[in-house]
């Protein structure tokens, strides 16, 4: 069970003007759902690409970063962006979802990885182990953006 104080936010985004807009209006959900979409498909697939690349040990894995990276990272502002729309159609409700639940914590746990990948190798592979030290973030990142998706999809089903 969520914290009461997180349970008062959620309701304070629920009762909010974009909440209520959210609810009251006919396009506004369809599109931020809309939106939410293809911000998953550009995040993971931008991710995809780049993780397949180094679990796979290509010697160019670098070179799909300068593509894959930005366009998961549009991806994934995409769906931040409309999921606070989605969000603040119902929080109260969302917020107890135990599909919503778990997508957030993979989420944070996908965006540690990718901040401690990034930390870790900054812009290149080449150097401290390559491509072969890289390969536990890929594999840890390819699941866990898998999982939010998943579950992201299980919010409405649970």
């Amino acid at each position: 069970m969520p914290p009461d104080a997180l349970i008062e936010w959620m309701l304070t985004l629920e009762r909010s003007g974009l909440g209520q807009t959210a609810r009251a209006t006919t396009w506004l959900y369809p599109l931020a759902n809309f939106v939410h979409v293809l911000g998953a498909a550009l995040l993971l697939g931008g991710i995809a690409t780049f993780d397949i690349a180094v679990l796979r040990r290509l010697p160019d894995a670098s070179a799909f970063a300068g593509v894959a990276i930005p366009l998961a990272a549009f991806g994934l502002l995409l769906q931040l962006l409309s999921g606070v729309v989605l969000l603040s159609a119902e929080a109260s409700a969302v917020i107890r979802n135990p599909a919503f639940q778990l997508k957030m914590a993979v989420l944070v746990l996908g965006l540690a990885n990718v901040a401690i990948f990034h930390w870790r190798f900054g812009g290149s592979l080449t150097g401290a182990g390559g491509v072969a030290a890289a390969r536990p973030f890929a594999a840890v990142s390819l699941a866990a953006w898998v999982v939010v998706l998943i579950a992201g999809r299980a919010i409405a089903y649970i």
